[in-house]
């Protein structure tokens, strides 16, 4: 199963960050996961959130442009080595990762990485079936 991905085209230029995190805290949304990329003019804000509808709506409604995405959520070993496990189980399985970072939240044993594929479900199946759990929806509701 994917999860939600919210990418937020913002203007790269001072307060256009803490404008959007602002409307975020003013409406009860948790960031579970946070990338930014940028170039002169713009960047990119990748998104995981506890509430994707709203996040997406309040953005909008304040004049966002906003793409939402599946990407692939996956838990991974806490220890050396583990990120490239899972790495290493797509290039086998011929899917090429376009991007990845990290959620903001961790336990004493597991990390959470976010995962944009070409193929979603071959992902999936793939590390599912190398022993990797997926992060869902509701995991990310209780993060």
């Amino acid at each position: 199963m994917a999860i939600k991905q919210l990418t937020v085209f913002i203007q790269n230029k001072k307060g256009t960050v803490v404008s959007v995190t602002d409307i975020l805290a003013k409406n009860n949304i948790n960031l579970r996961a946070l990338s930014i990329a940028e170039t002169q003019e713009f960047g990119i804000l990748r998104l995981i959130v506890n509430d994707e509808e709203l996040a997406e709506r309040v953005l909008k409604e304040n004049g966002y442009l906003i793409r939402v995405i599946d990407v692939v959520g996956v838990k991974i070993g806490d220890e050396p080595g583990k990120l490239t496990s899972a790495l290493d189980v797509l290039d086998k399985a011929d899917i090429n990762v376009e991007y990845l970072y990290a959620f903001m939240a961790r336990t004493e044993k597991h990390a959470y990485v976010v995962l944009r594929v070409e193929d979603n479900a071959k992902a999936q199946k793939s590390l599912t079936d190398a022993g990797f759990k997926m992060i869902t929806e509701a995991d990310i509701a209780k993060l």
